[in-house]
């Protein structure tokens, strides 16, 4: 079975039973942001966690297998994302990316921040302007080496 095809029978597992990440998250005991990138083929699963993907979605067995296997990341299907959403982050980007690097640079040094040691956390922000995104992301600051 091919990665996509995992990831499609999982999102119609998922639809079909109207549970949330969160839900998944909890069975495989790591955070929804982390579990939803792991079931959407960015991640890799031990075998423990996959077969409890497998096992709460009711999924075949061969799944469990393809969700073991180190993906290739990164893999948006073009250069510019068209789905507006994403769209946005790349927007958001495009704007504040030279920011984010001088802020970093003057507060860490030359260096990157981490998308390996990396946790984000999303949740609902109630505003009565109307509810907003809270998205933390954290990752290790990486200087880069001399040699």
């Amino acid at each position: 079975m091919k990665r996509e095809e995992a990831v499609e029978l999982i999102l119609d597992a998922k639809r079909a039973k109207g549970i949330k990440w969160s839900h998944i998250a909890a069975k495989v005991g790591k955070s929804k942001e982390w579990v939803v990138a792991g079931c959407l083929g960015q991640m890799t699963f031990n075998e423990e966690q996959a077969k409890a993907v497998v096992e709460y979605l009711g999924l075949p067995s061969g799944i469990s297998e393809v969700l073991q296997i180190p993906p290739y990341r990164g893999s948006l299907p073009t250069a510019v994302p068209t789905d507006p959403l994403i769209y946005r982050f790349y927007e958001l980007i495009s704007v504040y990316g030279t920011t984010f690097k001088e802020l970093i640079a003057e507060e860490f040094g030359d260096g990157i921040m981490s998308a390996i040691d990396f946790k984000m956390n999303l949740e609902r922000e109630p505003d009565p302007a109307g509810d907003r995104i809270r998205i933390a992301m954290s990752g290790k600051f990486l200087p880069y080496a001399e040699y």
